[in-house]
């Protein structure tokens, strides 16, 4: 596939994150960050989330299987989960922990397991589309492209 192709496809795949509430202008600040002195900038922040945002929520799972439930430590754990959805501009994962948030504060454990579920499923979907994103950036940059700037 040509540069202008990728490029295309990258602005319509770019595009729908934002439209559909995947992504927010947190994203696009940490774009603007990366240059030639970083190219790999927002892959590694990606690559940070993804990691941190899976022992978080493997974390998550284990409080909410305790038989005395730790809210707190529950709560820590979802706080620092939407901070760092924040950070990359995962919009849905965010909003997702704001809620979480409330059922902790209630100490509602059967809303929380389902509060987990729905964060889960919003954060793989934000992974895969990310994941989608990155590959075609490189496979931008590896044809001689550069990355368009969203406006």
């Amino acid at each position: 596939m040509e540069v202008g192709q990728l490029q295309a496809r990258w602005i319509d795949l770019t595009s729908s994150l934002y439209s559909e509430g995947f992504l927010d202008e947190q994203f696009t600040q940490l774009q603007q960050l990366q240059d030639e002195s970083n190219p790999d900038f927002v892959f590694e922040v990606a690559s940070l989330f993804f990691d941190d945002s899976e022992k978080l929520l493997n974390n998550l799972g284990m409080a909410l299987d305790e038989q005395v439930i730790d809210f707190k430590k529950v709560d820590a754990n979802v706080h620092q989960l939407k901070g760092s959805s924040s950070s990359v501009g995962a919009q849905r994962v965010r909003n997702a922990c704001i809620a979480f948030r409330n059922l902790c504060e209630e100490k509602d454990r059967e809303g929380c397991l389902a509060c987990l579920q729905q964060v889960k499923h919003e954060f793989s979907l934000v992974k895969s589309k990310l994941e989608s994103l990155l590959d075609l950036e490189q496979q931008i940059l590896a044809a001689g492209g550069s990355i368009p700037m969203m406006e």
